[in-house]
């Protein structure tokens, strides 16, 4: 059994970097003092750090993307600091990039008691990302191996394609992290049942974790929605709706954590006992429609 941690991340104004170091440490420290051993914050939450640019440039969106590039590094040591003090696995969501290549990119990485373990970058860009922001596509998905089990990363969007899941499942993830972001109550439920669908198909966990809040004074985070939730495939000593647990409401005051416990061992055994074997019978539909 472990104790998982998803933030509704409230975006919030913090115009200095010891006021924004301050409260990141502060809301990771609640999880923890709440048992969690793993941590899961949204989606762009690092885009928080435009807070501490002038503010024509943090009410710019592109040139808030930019303006935070050389935050990058320190928000990382901060990040790994966390997550080496606390000891625990934290996924602090994701940032723009800039890569060698002069393209950015939505990335994601996961900080453990030892140290940085890795990212992933977001595979499939939205609308908003191709045609406002100029976000590129990452290549590839890789697994983290844990102490408490093997994680994979599908940024938001990416859960919404089956595909992706699927070959993270068979790389062996017992729990994929999803952080998210979300300006409108129906981009919320796309992904959010994409989600439990990827639960469902692959028998394996998902945990979400959404932006939520208005941000006036950020084009890029103005508005978000979105609940935090722990699901798993419906079936023998699982939850019958597949739900392990969710935020109350959509729109909290201030950040608010979802802490659940979940036993990645029981999840495995659905696989293997359960009254279905979505996961097994995967490749038989292909099969089906040739």
């Amino acid at each position: 059994m472990i104790r998982v941690a998803a933030c509704q991340y409230a975006i919030e104004l913090h115009e200095s970097w010891s006021a924004y170091a301050e409260h990141l440490q502060r809301v990771c420290a609640e999880a923890v003092a709440a048992g969690a051993q793993l941590l899961l914050l949204p989606e762009y939450a690092g885009m928080v750090l435009s807070g501490q640019l002038p503010a024509d440039q943090r009410g710019d969106l592109k040139a808030s993307i930019a303006g935070v590039q050389p935050l990058v590094k320190p928000w990382l040591a901060l990040c790994e600091g966390i997550a080496r003090r606390l000891g625990v696995y934290l996924q602090p969501g994701s940032l723009p990039v800039l890569d060698n290549d002069g393209h950015y990119r939505n990335r994601a990485w996961l900080f453990g008691p030892e140290g940085m373990l890795g990212h992933q970058d977001k595979l499939m860009m939205t609308r908003f990302e191709r045609e406002h922001w100029g976000i590129s596509a990452g290549q590839g998905l890789r697994v983290f191996d844990t102490r408490l089990g093997r994680l994979g990363i599908l940024i938001c969007y990416d859960n919404e394609f089956p595909l992706l899941a699927r070959h993270l499942a068979e790389a062996g993830a017992d729990l994929i992290l999803a952080p998210s972001c979300t300006d409108t109550e129906a981009g919320y439920h796309r992904v959010r049942i994409g989600i439990q669908a990827r639960a469902l198909e692959n028998q394996i966990a998902l945990l979400q974790s959404p932006t939520v809040g208005s941000a006036p004074w950020s084009p890029a985070l103005d508005e978000n929605v979105g609940r935090a939730g722990l699901f798993v495939p419906p079936d023998h000593g699982m939850p019958s709706n597949g739900v392990v647990g969710e935020s109350e409401t959509l729109s909290p005051v201030g950040s608010q954590w979802l802490v659940c416990d979940v036993d990645l061992g029981a999840v495995r055994r659905v696989r293997e006992q359960g009254q279905v074997f979505t996961r097994r019978d995967w490749p038989e539909q292909f099969e089906r429609i040739a």
